[in-house]
């Protein structure tokens, strides 16, 4: 017997589910029951639509529905993306959200734009919760943008600008994540000479990029390597003397980093320099934040009682805006050069809308930049970055200024999180010995 589905559209075949009777929005139930086609209303309020009537019956169907229910899923998923970071919470799934801030500013400006097309601030009977809806979005866009608007050109540099002429008192750093599996390693040693700078450190380094990168030791013959195949090795590389270079493992019995001094061209003066590649929180490295943030904060405290010219580089898998990274700086006592100058995103390398600053250096307030930018794309998942800073110690004071200074609640936070990332590294070990046994 043909049914109603198919007299109107000739077929039954490709029929899909569409529940009906539970939504609690008067206006979707209407749009649904708008694409009901078929004869017979099954148990539990399915309805079953052949999907080749869909197309046919969209000039019935309310295409204005069509765009709320699509722009307020918008909303929904660029308000929890919002509120889910201010969570204190460290596992993956949470501290993921602390990175596409700006990439949630853009979809929250869309839902604000479509909102006043689609007459949310002017609500029906039915509808009298979208003007709360639209003003939740934009507090979310205003919270979203004052985050990030640090790391643009329109805030005031922390570091400033160099103002010294002299070659002498110069140091220029690469840092570039070359992603292990990556073959293209022409690239990379082209960039790298190219940039010509005084300090490299590249990471995800096993024995076949140290092979590759070998010939920079004829320019830089000052190294500190710990090559590995596990993504987390490292190789660094110094044309200025370094002196009591240590590869350490702060935290992750896999995770080394480089401490060291970097003698300026001027022979006298000695920097400081860490440098770092804490595991990401991430489902195949690690379920939650909380190694990568004690190792950072780790450096961070040994920093707070020194006060000598100071460099942190490295791949830290985390934004600058993120609170640890913000906690990072006021426990250290450095500034970010980002700030005032822009975001310089390195990651993702290949997906132009999905990229965040994850590489970063922070400077005690004794330099100031020459210049700072991203370098050319070297075939891994991030871009490298570039510094060239000068040392200025007489600016220092007035540097100073711009540092975020640590309270008590600060210093009490970031003793706990190492203890809870030296706690979290010792259970993984003790797993692993169970295993192994």
């Amino acid at each position: 017997m043909a049914g109603k589905g198919t007299s109107l559209c000739g077929t039954n075949t490709g029929k899909i589910l569409l529940l009906a009777k539970t939504t609690p929005w008067r206006w979707v139930r209407k749009a649904l029951l708008q694409l009901y086609t078929t004869s017979g209303e099954q148990p539990n309020g399915f309805f079953l639509i052949p999907t080749p009537c869909l197309v046919p019956h969209f000039d019935d169907f309310t295409w204005h529905t069509l765009a709320q229910a699509l722009v307020l899923l918008l909303a929904a998923a660029a308000l929890i993306a919002t509120l889910l970071p201010l969570m204190r919470q460290t596992i993956w799934w949470i501290r993921v959200f602390d990175f596409p801030r700006l990439q949630i500013v853009g979809v929250l400006l869309l839902v604000l734009v479509a909102g006043v097309l689609l007459g949310w601030h002017q609500p029906a009977a039915d509808t009298y919760w979208m003007p709360a809806l639209l003003a939740s979005v934009a507090l979310a866009t205003g919270y979203q943008a004052f985050r990030i608007l640090p790391y643009t050109p329109l805030a005031g540099k922390h570091v400033g600008d160099s103002t010294r002429t002299d070659g002498e008192g110069h140091l220029s750093l690469v840092m570039m994540n070359v992603l292990q599996y990556n073959k293209q390693s022409d690239k990379a040693l082209k960039v790298l000479q190219e940039a010509d700078a005084d300090v490299i450190m590249a990471v995800e380094t096993d024995e076949w990029w140290h092979q590759q990168l070998k010939p920079m030791e004829k320019t830089h013959p000052y190294t500190c390597h710990e090559p590995l195949d596990n993504t987390y090795g490292l190789l660094f590389f110094s044309r200025l003397p370094l002196d009591g270079c240590e590869i350490k493992y702060l935290i992750d019995d896999d995770v080394p980093s480089v401490h060291t001094k970097v003698q300026l061209p001027d022979g006298r003066t000695w920097v400081r320099v860490y440098g770092l590649h804490p595991k990401p929180p991430a489902p195949a490295e690690s379920e939650t934040s909380t190694r990568r943030d004690a190792e950072l904060l780790l450096v961070g405290r040994e920093l707070e009682e020194r006060d000598e010219p100071t460099i942190v580089f490295g791949d830290m898998n985390d934004v600058a805006w993120s609170h640890t990274s913000e906690l990072f700086r006021r426990i250290s006592g450095l500034l970010d050069p980002r700030v005032g100058r822009g975001l310089m995103p390195t990651f993702h390398a290949e997906y132009q809308l999905l990229r965040w600053p994850l590489d970063h250096v922070f400077v005690s307030p004794h330099f100031k930049v020459d210049e700072m930018e991203r370098l050319p794309y070297v075939g891994s998942d991030h871009f490298p970055i570039y510094i060239k800073l000068s040392f200025e110690p007489q600016d220092k004071a007035e540097q100073e200024k711009n540092l975020e200074e640590a309270d008590a609640a600060d210093k009490q936070e970031a003793v706990e999180k190492i203890q809870e990332g030296k706690q979290e590294e010792r259970e993984e070990e003790a797993q692993e010995a169970g295993v192994r046994a």
